[in-house]
């Protein structure tokens, strides 16, 4: 059982968060609210998403899985005024989500959870060093990356955080002490990271006031921040590209 309420503009931006990553999801519901854990097909990309009930205006539901194309819901979010209440009842029945938003009424045919590929396991990884900074200056830094190569190296060198790009011929690198940064904790880290991993994952961030970046040296990096005024999480592990000597 599913009975749910929520802001249409809550709700689409927190399915944005999940969906830069994969296209199809295990939506683990219970009474606290929705969770899932997933990998993209080619393993560098993992996302952790929790959407608490704290995030929504009416909300009451037993344990359940469902399997959701994410692309779907999107386009359905994308004629919903930001204003809109999305109303979502589950027939478990019959395997559909009803949705009505905007005096529209959805109905959506669910995906069987078997055919979509298992929660990954979240390794447990003791990450050295920690910034937290605004989320539009780490989508500044990506997109000026983006204009010079297909990677970006992150680190710490001394009370700096840095994030470097170089091309053939050209180099741009950010760098921001603790007094530009909402909080670091110094450590071993310089990791070089795919940009076309990064711009998408760093998308949902231009509205967010702080992100958390964790890393290492030649270690994945993760990138946490809150989703739904609060009431909702995204972790993000990228793994790093490993350059030979």
């Amino acid at each position: 059982m599913l009975k749910a309420a929520i802001n249409a503009e809550l709700l689409k931006d927190s399915i944005a968060s999940l969906a830069v990553i994969v296209d199809e999801v295990r939506f683990r519901i219970n009474s606290e609210g929705f969770t899932v854990k997933a990998v993209d097909p080619a393993n560098v990309a993992m996302g952790i998403f929790e959407l608490r009930s704290a995030a929504f205006d009416e909300y009451s539901a037993d344990e359940c899985e469902i399997g959701v194309d994410l692309n779907k819901i999107t386009d359905l979010l994308g004629i919903a005024d930001r204003s809109d209440t999305v109303r979502m009842e589950l027939d478990e029945v019959n395997q559909k989500l009803l949705i009505d938003v905007g005096g529209l009424s959805y109905t959506l045919s669910l995906l069987d959870p078997s055919t979509i590929r298992a929660e990954p396991r979240v390794p447990q990884l003791e990450l050295p060093a920690k910034v937290v900074l605004n989320g539009a200056d780490l989508r500044r830094a990506v997109k000026a990356a983006e204009k010079i190569s297909d990677h970006m190296l992150m680190g710490i060198s001394e009370d700096t955080f840095y994030m470097e790009a170089k091309g053939d011929t050209d180099q741009v690198r950010l760098g921001m002490g603790r007094d530009q940064l909402i909080d670091m904790k110094s450590g071993d880290a310089c990791s070089l990271f795919s940009l076309d991993y990064l711009s998408d994952i760093v998308k949902p961030t231009n509205k967010v006031n702080e992100v958390t970046l964790s890393l290492g040296r030649d270690f994945p990096i993760l990138i946490d921040f809150e989703i739904a005024n609060g009431a909702g999480k995204i972790s993000y592990l990228l793994a790093p590209r490993i350059e030979s000597d």
